[in-house]
């Protein structure tokens, strides 16, 4: 799931004789522009021979893809796309398996390591799924097929990045191409205008405008901030979006990224406080805790707050039930007309597993799902692109959708995307999120977690170092 200069498109995959033997030429080179010229390795790449996959002629094929789409819009665009793959090529059958954010951590790795493994899978970036996947060997690397497809052109550095892990396994962000995205996807702040106007409040211009509205909305009989965090990782979003709004968001990302000081810090300390007050001021909704994701976002598209602060995914969603009343911003700044930040960047990649028998026409799949017309049916059921190209200039600007995809421009032109914090070790989601649910619950002082995150940080950069740091 994250962030550089506003993707806007870039060249469009090459055709015809020039880009056969444009990629005969990378093949043979052992190298593609724009990686690290480690190739696809073992089993990765196309033949020789058919430098651009031609899945006609793979024969009858089943393509098994796991993957976590199942809401509104996105499960639409899916199911879209796989239609109009499938009648493309005829010979090839997609065989979806659909699963939760949740459902999917628990079950894939399993899967990967089965006898019958799927084809495409969806991996979230980041210590926990996408470089445990690439160490145990499961993951096949794409640096081969970005040449062919022209992903590394296509997409900026700072996106392909996130789905790089390094050879030996130990870092991401760095090394072979594991993945592509294909959606952009940030934490903002939706708000409800006729819940707002009857409180008169406007949509804030400032961080500061967005804090003093909660106690306004709140004397007004109004729920300021709907939030729901039974299935843990919301509060994970919304710490973030704290975080960064108190000044953290340059050493969270060097942090996340495996190259920063940790977390006990001043930015995070404001963070966990701000969480806890909102929490003890009834800016959340009381029992929180015991509110799923999905009920709360129904209960913010039914009237019930003003603001409800979560990942664009969830626009199509909202959208249905709520019309011309939802809006979308970005966090926004601390200053009027400054720069804004938040955690986000892209969605979870679509990876190749090593076991797939049916590569080439999974590399073929994988740029169907994110070329322009990808983009253009993303953008119709209301699912942010990564790489939105002209469907920014048809979006309407007040509507939702064009807020969404302004608000993508912005954060990218001002590098205001700082990747999720579960990135940060192999264990953090687990970790962060039981402790979040903990400070939301009253049951851990909110000094106290700052500490935590930074010893977990901390052991687990000493491991990496090979045990020469001793963590706190």
């Amino acid at each position: 799931m994250k962030r550089d200069s506003f993707p806007g498109g870039g060249p469009r995959r090459r055709t015809g004789l020039a880009a056969s033997a444009l990629a005969a030429a990378l093949l043979a080179a052992g190298c593609v522009p724009g990686t690290d010229g480690s190739g696809a390795g073992p089993g990765g790449g196309a033949g020789a021979g058919e430098a651009i996959p031609d899945p006609t002629r793979a024969g009858k094929v089943t393509l098994t893809v796991w993957d976590q789409e199942i809401r509104g819009g996105q499960n639409t665009e899916i199911e879209r796309l796989n239609a109009q793959f499938q009648k493309k090529y005829p010979n090839v059958r997609i065989k979806r398996v659909s699963r939760s954010f949740t459902d999917l951590k628990t079950t894939l790795k399993l899967a990967l390591s089965g006898n019958n493994p799927p084809d495409v899978i969806q991996a979230n970036q980041g210590y926990p799924d996408m470089v445990s996947f690439v160490k145990a060997g499961l993951l096949t690397p794409l640096d081969t097929y970005a040449g062919i497809y022209a992903w590394n052109t296509r997409y900026p550095n700072t996106l392909l990045n996130l789905n790089r892990v390094s050879a030996d396994g130990t870092h991401f962000g760095t090394g072979r191409l594991y993945g592509i995205s294909q959606t952009g996807e940030y934490i903002g702040i939706y708000y409800n205008k006729d819940v707002l106007a009857k409180a008169k409040v406007a949509p804030p211009k400032t961080w500061q405008d967005f804090q003093e509205a909660l106690p306004r909305l709140k004397q007004h009989g109004v729920l300021p901030v709907q939030f729901g965090n039974l299935d843990k990782y919301p509060a994970i979003h919304l710490f973030g979006v704290l975080q960064n709004e108190s000044g953290g968001a340059a050493a969270a990302r060097d942090t996340i990224l495996g190259r920063g000081s940790g977390f006990d810090d001043a930015p995070t300390r404001t963070a966990a406080t701000t969480l806890a007050d909102w929490t003890k001021r009834g800016y959340l909704p009381h029992g929180a805790n015991g509110t799923g994701y999905d009920d709360a976002a129904k209960q913010f598209a039914a009237g019930k707050g003003a603001f409800l602060i979560t990942g664009t995914w969830e626009l199509a969603t909202l959208e249905k039930p709520m019309g011309d009343a939802l809006g979308i911003m970005p966090p926004p700044p601390t200053t009027s007309g400054g720069s804004p930040v938040t955690t986000g960047g892209q969605g979870l990649a679509w990876s190749i597993t090593s076991r797939s028998h049916h590569q080439q026409v999974a590399a073929a799949y994988l740029d169907f799902l994110t070329d322009e017309h990808a983009a253009d049916v993303m953008a119709q059921e209301g699912v942010l692109p990564a790489l939105p190209g002209k469907v920014a200039d048809r979006l309407p600007k007040d509507s939702a959708d064009g807020q969404m995809v302004a608000g993508w421009k912005a954060l990218n032109a001002h590098d205001g995307l700082v990747p999720y914090l579960d990135y940060t070790t192999p264990t953090f989601y687990d970790f962060l999120s039981a402790r979040l649910q903990e400070v939301i619950g009253g049951r851990t002082p909110p000094g106290e977690l700052p500490g935590a995150m930074q010893h977990e940080y901390a052991t687990f950069m000493a491991q990496q170092a090979g045990g020469e740091k001793t963590a706190p």
